[in-house]
C-alpha cells in the first residue's frame, strides 16, 4: 500500500511540469499541463535532431473556438502544415506549442451575445479583469516551459487564429516582456487594452475583409490604437477572404522570416 501511494504521489508531482517525449522529431507529440486547479492538454513539435545544450526559439499557437475540447488532437487543424514542412524545419527550428482551450472556457475574458436581429456573434472585449481558466493554465504552460534551459527566452512568439487571435492579444497585455513579436488573425480587443503592449511587442495582424463571424473592423480599431500608441503593426487585408483568412496567413512567405527576426 506504501508503495502505490507513493508512485500516485509521483505521478501528481510530473504532471506539475509539461511532458516531453524527444524520441518523435517528427509530428507533435501529446503533452498535459497539469498544477493545482490548472489542467491544459498540448501538442509540442520539437527541432529535429533536438540539442538539449541549444537554446531554442518557442512559438505558441491559439485556437480557434471550434477547435476547443479535451482530445488534444482537435487543435492542430490549423497552422501545423507550415511548422512541419521541410523548410520551418530546416531554416527556423523552434519548439512549438500547441494548447488546448477547455470546451467550457475561452482564451480571453470577451463576453460574447447574439444580436437579437442578426443572430451574429457580437464581442464585448473586457479592459483589464481576472483571466479566464484557459488563459490562467496557458500562463502557467509558458512559464514552464521558459524554465527549461533549451528554451531562448530571447525569442518567444505568440501567435493564433480567430478565438486565438483574441488570446494572442490577452496574453499579450498580461505578459508584455515575454514575447519578441507575435500575430493575430481575425482576433479582436478593447482598444483601452493596446497601450500596454502596443510599443513592447512587434505585431502583425491579419484579417478577411468579407469576415461574418469575427468582422474586419475588430481588427482595424486594434491596428488604429497601436498606431495611437506609437507602436507600427503590419497590418494585411485579404480582400476575398472571409473568417477562414487562417489559411493565407500562415502561407505568407514572410510571416516566420518577419517573426524570427524579432528579439528582445
Amino acid at each position: 500500500m506504501i508503495k502505490i501511494k507513493f508512485i500516485i504521489g509521483m505521478l501528481g508531482l510530473c504532471l506539475a511540469f509539461p511532458v516531453f517525449s524527444h524520441a518523435q522529431s517528427t509530428t507533435f507529440d501529446k503533452g498535459m499541463y497539469v498544477n493545482k486547479t490548472d489542467t491544459l492538454p498540448y501538442r509540442i513539435l520539437m527541432p529535429r535532431d533536438f540539442d538539449p545544450k541549444v537554446k531554442y526559439p518557442l512559438i505558441i499557437v491559439l485556437h480557434g473556438s471550434g477547435e476547443r475540447g479535451t482530445d488534444n488532437e482537435a487543435q492542430l487543424k490549423y497552422g501545423t502544415g507550415l511548422f512541419l514542412s521541410d523548410g520551418t524545419r530546416t531554416n527556423f527550428p523552434a519548439i512549438v506549442v500547441y494548447p488546448q482551450c477547455p470546451k467550457d472556457s475561452y482564451w480571453s475574458n470577451v463576453k460574447i451575445q447574439p444580436d437579437s436581429v442578426t443572430h451574429k456573434r457580437t464581442f464585448n472585449f473586457q479592459e483589464g479583469g481576472e483571466p479566464t481558466k484557459a488563459m490562467h493554465a496557458l500562463m502557467g504552460l509558458i512559464d514552464n516551459l521558459l524554465d527549461k534551459p533549451y528554451v531562448n527566452k530571447h525569442q518567444v512568439y505568440v501567435g493564433g487564429l480567430s478565438m486565438g487571435g483574441m488570446g494572442t492579444f490577452e496574453i499579450l497585455r498580461r505578459e508584455p516582456k515575454v514575447f519578441a513579436a507575435a500575430f493575430a488573425i481575425c482576433g479582436g480587443d478593447n482598444t483601452n487594452n493596446v497601450k500596454i503592449y502596443a510599443k513592447k511587442v512587434p505585431l502583425w495582424i491579419f484579417h478577411g475583409a468579407k469576415d461574418e463571424t469575427v468582422p474586419l473592423d475588430h481588427s482595424q480599431v486594434v491596428v488604429e490604437a497601436l498606431k495611437a500608441a506609437g507602436a507600427d503593426p503590419k497590418f494585411t487585408i485579404y480582400p476575398n477572404d472571409g473568417h477562414n483568412s487562417w489559411d493565407d496567413a500562415f502561407a505568407e512567405p514572410e510571416l516566420l522570416p518577419w517573426l524570427f527576426s524579432h528579439k528582445k
